[in-house]
């Protein structure tokens, strides 16, 4: 496993890849907080704080993400080296580990500099300083348990296809759909109680960690879903090696 995500590391920053994901990330955050007037600009807003970053972010990702792991698994179809990589004594669980964190290693890396954020907003605070510490350190765990979530259904859309770009439509739709469409249903209340529909989606358990308490049913629920399409992704490599 460690292999592979080290050769899924050294692909993305050999090539412009990984660095112009970074590059892309934070400059629409910066853009969107910092430079562009409207609701998530900082500084138009006249509230020290970092609310409009954690309502952006899971929005941008929901396209980041999927570019990132596009390529996993429909690369190598392409290119035939999946049958290959299927041959060496690894798990199959093990070449999807690999492929997985090796994607989600860069997504972290692009959320680390975003901490200069909070320093920047601690300062422009009055009294300087005067930030909410534990909304905001449950945000960025919130992030990460979101990222995680998005990048295994990007692998698993990675996995159904040889052509990226269907890879990257699917995992946007999955994506998109977790996050908001299970809330876009509660709203029409056709399946009965809105409040059950609603909780079945991540931008409600997101929203939940972003208060800064770290409930057990929120973090069960983004493994929950890591877990499942890990899984999936794991039968889908099983069906193509049989």
């Amino acid at each position: 496993m460690f292999a592979i995500l080290k050769k899924e590391i050294n692909t993305f920053f050999a090539s412009p890849i990984g660095y112009l994901v970074i590059a892309v990330f934070l400059l629409l955050n910066g853009l969107f907080l910092w430079l562009f007037k409207g609701q998530f600009n900082i500084l138009d807003n006249g509230f020290a704080d970092l609310s409009t970053f954690f309502l952006l972010t899971p929005w941008i990702l929901i396209f980041l993400v999927p570019a990132v792991t596009m390529r996993s698994f429909a690369d190598e179809k392409k290119q035939g080296t999946l049958e290959l990589l299927l041959t060496k004594p690894i798990s199959h669980l093990n070449i999807v580990f690999g492929k997985y964190f090796g994607a989600l290693v860069l997504i972290i890396l692009a959320l680390i500099p975003t901490l200069l954020y909070v320093y920047t907003i601690s300062k422009l605070g009055n009294p300087e300083g005067n930030l909410d510490v534990g909304s905001v350190m449950g945000s960025y765990f919130g992030l990460l348990f979101l990222a995680a979530a998005y990048t295994s259904i990007g692998v698993f859309a990675s996995s159904l296809s040889d052509n990226q770009i269907v890879a990257f439509i699917i995992a946007v739709f999955i994506c998109f759909f977790f996050y908001f469409g299970f809330e876009g249903l509660a709203n029409y209340k056709i399946f009965g109680d809105a409040f059950y529909i609603e909780k079945l989606g991540m931008e409600s358990h997101f929203k939940s960690i972003s208060r800064g308490v770290l409930d057990t049913r929120d973090i069960i629920y983004f493994l929950s879903i890591s877990a499942l399409f890990i899984t999936l992704t794991t039968l889908n490599i099983k069906r193509a090696s049989s």
